[in-house]
C-alpha cells in the first residue's frame, strides 16, 4: 500500500471518538504521524462521561500504519493548547495538517427545544466548546502550519454550507455552533491564502460514531438492523471512517489549495477523489436527504446513493 501521508504531521484535536477518531486513524492509514487530543484518557474521563479515549484513537492510528501520539489537552485552556503546539514543534518542526474537530456537546443541547426555554448555561457552554476551542487551537497552531507552504487546516461541522443555508438545525444554539464553524474555515482562508495555506470546512453525513451505534442498539458489524428511530440510518449512515478518508484525500492533493474557503462532505469529495467507505460503498447522504428524506413521496433507500 501506498502512504501519501509518510513523514506528514498532523494534529487531530478531538479524537477522542466519532468522526475526529475516524480521520486520526484514516491520516494514519495514509502514513500520517497523528497528535490525537481530548480530554478522555485512561485515567479520567471528560464532562461526556464516555468510555473512549485518546490512547485507544492513537492505537488505531498506528495500527493503521501512522504513528499515533495521544495527548491529554482541553482545547479551552490556552496555556495547554499553546504547549501541545510547543511540543509539536520541538518533536518535528513542522505541522502539516490540523484539524479542528473539538465538540464534547452531545449532553448540552436540546432537540426542538426554543432558545428561551433551553437552559442558557448549557447553550453557552456547548458555544464555547464548539467554536471557541476551534479559535483558541487555530490561534496557536496556524504559526507552526503556515511555517512551511501548503499547510491543510479542517474545520469539522455537521451540514454544509448550502444545505444549513436554509434549514433549521436542531436549535439556536446548535445552529450559530455549525453555521458558524462554516464560516470560520471561510475565513481562515482568507488569511492563510498569502502563506500557502487552504483551509476548508468538512461534513460527515449520517455517522455510525459510537453513541449513534449505542442509541441504535447496533453494532458496526450489524448497523443495517438498527430499529430505533429513523429508518433512513439503516440505508445511508457512513462510518467515521469515511470523513476521515476525505481528509486524508484532501492533506494528500497537491492541488487541495482548489478547495480553500469551500464547504465539502464527505459523500461529495469520495465521488472525486474515488475513496470508499470501510463497506466499499460511497454514501451520497446530504443529496439523500434532500431527495428521499425530505420528499413524502420517496421511500427509504440507498439505490443511487452509495
Amino acid at each position: 500500500m501506498t502512504k501519501p501521508l509518510e513523514g506528514r504531521v498532523a494534529l487531530v484535536a478531538g479524537a477522542t471518538r466519532g468522526g475526529g477518531r475516524g480521520i486520526a486513524t484514516a491520516l494514519g492509514e495514509a502514513g500520517a504521524t497523528v497528535y490525537c487530543t481530548g480530554r478522555t484518557t485512561r485515567e479520567r474521563r471528560s464532562e461526556v462521561g464516555r468510555a473512549e479515549t485518546i490512547e485507544e484513537t492513537a492505537e488505531l492510528v498506528t495500527e493503521a500504519g501512522g504513528e499515533g501520539i495521544p495527548v491529554a489537552v482541553d482545547h479551552l485552556d490556552p496555556a495547554q493548547v499553546a504547549a501541545l503546539v510547543e511540543r509539536i514543534d520541538a518533536d518535528h518542526r513542522r505541522l502539516d495538517v490540523l484539524v479542528n474537530d473539538i465538540w464534547g456537546s452531545e449532553h448540552l443541547f436540546r432537540f426542538n427545544t426554543k432558545l428561551w426555554e433551553h437552559d442558557l448555561a448549557d447553550g453557552l457552554r456547548l458555544l464555547r466548546l464548539a467554536i471557541d476551542t476551534h479559535l483558541i487551537t487555530s490561534h496557536h497552531a496556524l504559526p507552526l502550519l503556515i511555517r512551511d507552504p501548503g499547510g491543510l487546516v479542517v474545520e469539522v461541522t455537521d451540514g454544509t454550507a448550502e444545505y444549513n443555508a436554509d434549514h433549521f438545525r436542531v436549535n439556536a444554539f446548535y445552529d450559530l455552533a455549525k453555521t458558524g464553524v462554516i464560516r470560520l474555515a471561510w475565513g481562515q482562508a482568507q488569511e492563510l491564502r498569502q502563506h500557502g495555506g487552504t483551509a476548508v470546512a468538512i461534513t460527515p453525513g449520517w455517522m455510525r460514531s459510537e453513541l449513534m451505534l449505542e442509541h441504535h442498539g447496533v453494532s458496526e458489524s450489524n448497523w443495517r438492523d438498527a430499529t430505533v428511530g429513523t429508518p433512513h440510518f439503516c440505508m445511508i449512515s457512513e462510518s467515521p471512517r469515511f470523513v476521515g478518508r476525505a481528509v486524508a484525500a484532501l492533506a494528500a492533493d497537491p492541488d487541495v489549495s482548489r478547495w480553500t474557503g469551500q464547504s465539502l462532505s464527505s459523500g461529495q469529495l469520495a465521488q472525486v477523489y474515488g475513496f470508499t467507505d470501510v463497506d466499499g460503498t460511497r454514501p451520497d447522504c446530504w443529496r439523500y436527504m434532500v431527495e428521499v428524506v425530505e420528499n413524502p413521496d420517496a421511500a427509504p433507500g440507498d439505490e443511487r446513493y452509495r
